[in-house]
């Protein structure tokens, strides 16, 4: 993946922002100067929060999850078309559905429904049906195929958004955020970058700065498909190496036993498994003691709940990791905090513990009102 230059964002007119009197307060950051009542977009910072955004990209298309891409304004539905379909991920493009990750059992229905038609042709039931009947049905197959065609391959919520315009698409940005998945998005001086995880402060209205922006972001996507592909390919002839001895042992036993081949290789699968339970059940007591369970532990654990920014299942994944008092939490690290959050839940990832043991110490202490006044003052317990 190559890094992009200031002086191709600048030939792609990344760099030209909204008039002044729209822009937002929280673009201030990525903003360099005003020219003739337009803002101009501190391209140095875009350079460096791209390669931001295009690894974690890269990370999340490397461990197998899909990144959502989500685009439906005129000049950038099929500039993002075109390339995402390139990297085989879904993207939306012609209009937002209501509740497309909030309410997704009911999306996939509308995709199954879909199947249900090809189906109904495939095996010659469609003929069945009267011609207002198939008129209708095609009209149906049609609509389908233009609004969610493109996700037809997305059976789970994906593990991010990338958004053009966080403006426009200001419904898909708060159905991500109230399920806790990352936002990436090209963030221009009219937006709030508050909203979003990985901003990428850039033009969003110009075709060709869309372009390159979405080239760079698919190409990081492509070398983390490269990378899950030469992971599982150098996996799979390791594996057929030490299973061709075995398979070649089964065939000969089961040749003297004059049984078919599928017999000896069960019989095989049922010894193997039967020694693997008994020698699992050998170690249990010594190696592998009983995790404690949230479950478990709230008898003697304190309510982690109360330490601002830690929801229900934050304080389950850090009991199940043995910090199950404000006084361990007080002394654990927030390196070690975010891991065994982004371990437990992907949708944790995004988390800032930062504060945490700070807060955990006060609440150690006995120091309530300290505490209560110290997250009056601090927005969602982020310093």
């Amino acid at each position: 993946m190559a890094k992009v230059e200031v002086k191709e964002l600048l030939e792609a007119g990344v760099h030209f922002g909204h008039l002044t009197r729209k822009w937002n307060p929280n673009m201030a950051p990525y903003i360099y100067m005003e020219r003739n009542g337009i803002h101009v977009i501190n391209l140095y910072k875009t350079v460096a929060k791209l390669d931001e955004a295009n690894e974690a990209l890269k990370k999340i298309a490397a461990s197998g999850r899909k990144i959502l891409f989500v685009a439906t304004k005129k000049q950038a539905k099929d500039i993002v078309a075109d390339k995402v379909a390139k990297v085989n991920m879904p993207y939306i493009t012609e209009r937002w559905p209501g509740g497309m990750l909030t309410n997704f059992v009911t999306i996939r229905k509308a995709v199954k429904k879909m199947a249900s038609i090809d189906r109904m042709k495939k095996d010659g039931t469609f003929l069945t049906l009267s011609k207002k009947e198939r008129l209708q049905v095609d009209r149906l197959r049609a609509k389908l195929e233009k609004n969610l065609g493109s996700i037809s391959e997305m059976t789970r919520l994906p593990g991010a958004l990338f958004i053009v315009d966080t403006m426009r698409e200001h419904i898909a940005v708060k159905e991500a955020q109230k399920l806790n998945i990352p936002i990436f998005a090209m963030v221009d001086t009219n937006c709030d970058p508050r909203d979003v995880d990985f901003v990428v402060p850039s033009n969003d209205d110009a075709s060709k700065s869309i372009e390159l922006i979405m080239t760079q972001v698919t190409d990081a996507v492509a070398e983390g498909l490269t990378e899950r592909k030469a992971e599982k390919q150098g996996d799979a002839p390791k594996a057929k190496t030490e299973e061709a001895p075995k398979i070649a042992a089964q065939k000969k036993e089961a040749e003297k036993k004059e049984i078919t081949a599928p017999e000896a290789v069960e019989e095989k699968v049922v010894e193997k498994v039967a020694e693997v339970v008994e020698e699992v059940k050998a170690k249990a007591p010594k190696e592998a003691p009983p995790k404690k369970t949230a479950k478990a532990s709230t008898d003697k654990a304190d309510d982690l709940t109360k330490i601002e920014g830690i929801g229900p299942k934050g304080a389950e994944a850090l009991v199940n990791a043995s910090i199950d008092t404000y006084a361990k939490l007080a002394k654990a690290k927030a390196d070690k905090i975010k891991e065994i959050l982004t371990e437990a839940s992907s949708r944790m990832a995004h988390l800032d513990p930062t504060s945490w043991p700070k807060q955990a110490k006060m609440a150690a202490e006995g120091k309530w009102d300290e505490l209560k006044e110290w997250q009056d003052n601090t927005k969602g317990g982020v310093e």
